[in-house]
């Protein structure tokens, strides 16, 4: 039975993957602070005798070396970060640490202890503001808007060097926006609670043409676990999509349908949500499909699966 380390495994989309890791026989260690991940994501999971849940910080050398000596790990799906993208616009240094640093550090654990593998969750927004096109694994230049992104882009810059020079196998897996139950933040989250506050009312940042692909976050783990399965280079790196765009006017007639409610929409203007927000973007999947993956939503099938799956859960709470 292989041990695998999840980083960020108590948060949205950790949680999910160590659900299916669990489910397909493999030992499950779960490292993270609760800072942004719930110890309720996984608390389902606490019975199960191939699962280890561990709160501590990855920043802290004690707990990370601790983590690692005590667990044998055949690989790490590396997680952790500061997922709020708008967060760390008044404080550029919560990207450097909480999103940079943690994969330093998980680096060079990894080299301390022999462990060569390692699944990193990338992003779209490495590409930056790319006006709309549909980008490739390939496009450059690489300019990130966020601090976020800059942060994603020198993580991978530093495990494709740790490839080189220690021997290291990786999987790079760049996420699109990504929704589904368990979230914390994110548009449907905000939408939904925006209307449980004014049912009658419902601001949206920016002029809601703004335009991106969801991707339902069970179909996100399938995907990941199919390229770590299949793509064999030293390193291989995928953009994980879905077909088709959802723009924000959409998503909230979606969410206000859904909530069963007659809200009117009030745009705040501007073309974009936030500063370092990417008003449009498109992947190009022709890798991912290549490789025998496709997601089984379009964009607008995920987003609905994924408002219904947050109001049922909303509901049980």
């Amino acid at each position: 039975m292989k041990t695998v380390l999840i980083t960020g495994g108590a948060g949205f989309i950790g949680s999910h993957l160590a659900d299916e890791l669990l489910a397909r026989n493999y030992k499950v260690v779960v490292l993270d602070d609760l800072s942004l991940g719930r110890q309720e994501n996984i608390s389902h999971l606490d019975n199960s005798p191939n699962f280890k849940f561990i709160k501590g910080d990855i920043l802290d050398d004690q707990t990370l070396n601790k983590v690692f000596d005590e667990n044998d790990f055949d690989m790490v799906f590396h997680l952790a970060a500061n997922s709020d993208i708008a967060r760390s616009f008044a404080n550029p240094a919560i990207d450097l640490n909480l999103t940079f640093m943690t994969t330093f550090k998980v680096l060079m654990a990894m080299k301390a202890r022999n462990v060569k593998k390692i699944m990193f969750a990338s992003t779209s927004a490495i590409y930056g503001q790319t006006g709309g096109a549909e980008v490739k694994e390939n496009y450059g230049p690489l300019f990130p808007a966020s601090h976020y992104g800059a942060g994603k882009l020198s993580s991978e810059a530093f495990i494709a060097s740790f490839v080189e020079n220690y021997g290291f196998q990786a999987w790079i897996t760049r996420f699109p926006n990504v929704c589904g139950e368990r979230t914390t933040h994110g548009i449907l989250h905000d939408f939904i609670k925006k209307l449980h506050k004014n049912p009658d009312e419902l601001e949206v940042l920016g002029d809601g043409k703004q335009a991106k692909p969801y991707l339902y976050v069970k179909d996100l783990v399938e995907a990941i676990l199919f390229v770590c399965d299949n793509a064999k280079d030293k390193i291989n790196y995928f953009n994980l999509g879905v077909e088709g765009q959802t723009n924000v006017t959409t998503i909230a007639n979606m969410v206000i349908k859904a909530m069963k409610l007659n809200a009117r929409i009030k745009y705040t203007g501007g073309d974009r949500g936030w500063i370092g927000d990417v008003p449009k973007f498109a992947y190009n999947l022709d890798k991912i499909h290549q490789l025998g993956w496709k997601s089984s939503r379009t964009s607008d099938e995920a987003v609905e699966t994924a408002i219904n799956a947050i109001l049922k859960e909303q509901s049980c709470n």
